[in-house]
């Protein structure tokens, strides 16, 4: 029985360790590599996003082990999405009809499928990167390689014609059992907040009684103008903090930082519906879109809703698991 337990254990970690050595393409903005498989251990490099590496230990439940050009590191597991690997050249059979002395060899054409991983990836006429350029190609756009003979340039097949493009910005994804759907660093949507009126209709009957003060002031003034001026000013103090605090819509901006020990460390906001958030857990950098709500900024990052409540133009205090102040820089 104990042998039979053990053998399902190292069957497992086998599982485990069969897709080690495969390729990998960053998913976050910007992926902290560290040192060791740990949130704390000391960060000895970043990788930008669509960077691709190679994974030498997949084992772990929450960190993979990569290959860097100067040593290894391990980065969290969550911001990494397998890419297909090429497929092994088939060897030719032994029967295969060589070409007779006065014919012409043709180059080896694959005719697979790879995406473009860079944006307005140049078409060149030859295989020389001083070649006349015919055209561009936009990033993430799927092209038919006709020859991957050389060692730096594919032929490709465009809508007008053929030409050569640089090997280092294509990824092959042929032949796809699937359509490939990108992960998108936004796993949450904002849902659509309902119109409240309350406020505004709230203003309109102030505004209503503040002008009724204003008129029967003026009546019954007797023609004393500094007692007109007094409740004019006075009115206009009072309609203009309560436009402020219940009409004008609330704006956030620039970057909030906090030194306590939570996850999301900093909050840059950086238009009106958009936020990039730091997050110290999982060593990464993603872009989340927010909502207003009030005096409260809700956002959605893979798994939690982040609630921020706003003290005041230079202070952001965060509720529930994300407890903690946070300061403009």
């Amino acid at each position: 029985m104990n042998k039979f337990f053990f053998l399902i254990i190292a069957l497992f970690i086998f599982s485990n360790r069969v897709n080690a050595q495969d390729l990998y393409r960053v998913t976050a903005d910007k992926l902290r590599v560290r040192a060791d498989k740990d949130t704390k251990s000391r960060v000895i490099g970043n990788i930008t996003q669509n960077e691709k590496l190679t994974v030498l230990d997949a084992s772990d439940a929450k960190f993979y082990k990569i290959k860097l050009k100067n040593g290894e590191g391990w980065v969290s597991k969550d911001f990494l999405e397998k890419i297909a690997a090429p497929a092994k050249p088939t060897t030719q059979q032994s029967n295969t009809t060589q070409p007779s002395a006065g014919s012409t060899t043709t180059t080896s054409t694959s005719n697979d499928i790879y995406r473009v991983t860079a944006d307005n990836l140049r078409v060149r006429e030859k295989a020389d990167p001083k070649s006349k350029i015919v055209g561009y190609l936009p990033e993430n756009e799927n092209v038919a390689v006709l020859d991957s003979t050389n060692t730096s340039f594919f032929k490709i097949k465009v809508t007008n014609g053929e030409g050569w493009v640089s090997k280092e910005f294509l990824v092959r994804i042929s032949p796809p059992s699937k359509p490939i759907v990108a992960k998108s660093t936004v796993s949450a949507s904002i849902p659509q907040t309902v119109g409240n009126y309350s406020n505004i209709i709230f203003f309109a009957v102030v505004a209503l009684i503040l002008i009724t003060i204003l008129y029967f002031s003026l009546k019954y003034a007797s023609g004393n103008k500094f007692l007109i001026a007094f409740a004019t000013i006075v009115i206009l103090i009072i309609g203009y903090f309560c436009f402020i605090t219940f009409v004008k819509e609330k704006t956030v901006s620039g970057t909030f930082a906090s030194n306590e020990d939570i996850q999301y460390k900093t909050f840059n906001f950086k238009s009106k519906d958009s936020v990039t958030v730091t997050d110290a857990y999982k060593d990464s950098i993603f872009t989340s879109k927010y909502v207003i709500d009030g005096e409260m900024i809700k956002l959605y990052d893979q798994q939690n809703t982040i609630m921020l409540l706003i003290r005041d133009d230079k202070t952001l205090i965060g509720e529930g698991f994300t407890r903690g102040t946070f300061s403009k820089k």
